[in-house]
């Protein structure tokens, strides 16, 4: 039977050209990123779905490379604080950086825009990890019973909870 040599196999190899071109702070800069990067929780299938879709995507349409992994751990970080009641806080800086990790509302609007975009499976796995996290989120923190009064927050349950409006003071 006849055999391919190795160089042929390698050669096939096909590696997305978003992990390389434009991925750094300047259009042209090159960044190498490892494929796919874990994240807690989740098989290595439905991780490299979620980075499929995040370099599919351009920039500028809210996901970009790292980001679910990124704002999941903004997540956790939220609800591993110490205390028996959180307060959601408004983010003072405006850089997508600063107000994932600030405001965890934004953390969360992030991972259900990727859960959106997932395909069946994976989006059922990611859906299942963020329900247990829902679960903490809304033991945690009270209801705001003005939310009505602010449609400015956005369309989720996790923007109608109680913020602290002091934080940033």
């Amino acid at each position: 039977m006849p055999r391919r040599r190795p160089g042929a196999l390698r050669a096939r190899r096909v590696v997305p050209r978003r992990l390389y071109a434009g991925t750094g702070p300047w259009p042209d800069e090159r960044v190498r990123h490892s494929w796919p990067v874990r994240i807690a929780g989740l098989s290595s299938r439905t991780v490299s779905a979620i980075q499929r879709e995040e370099c599919r995507r351009p920039d500028d349409e809210g996901l970009w490379f790292g980001a679910t992994r990124e704002a999941l751990a903004a997540y956790r970080w939220f609800l591993s604080l110490p205390g028996r009641y959180l307060y959601l806080r408004l983010s003072v800086c405006g850089c997508a950086q600063h107000e994932l990790w600030e405001n965890t509302a934004v953390a969360r609007d992030l991972l259900e825009l990727a859960v959106r975009r997932l395909p069946p499976r994976p989006r059922r796995e990611l859906e299942a990890l963020l329900a247990r996290l829902d679960d903490e989120l809304r033991r945690r923190t009270l209801p705001d019973p003005f939310a009505h009064r602010r449609p400015h927050r956005g369309e989720g349950w996790w923007h109608r909870r109680l913020y602290d409006e002091t934080a940033h003071l």
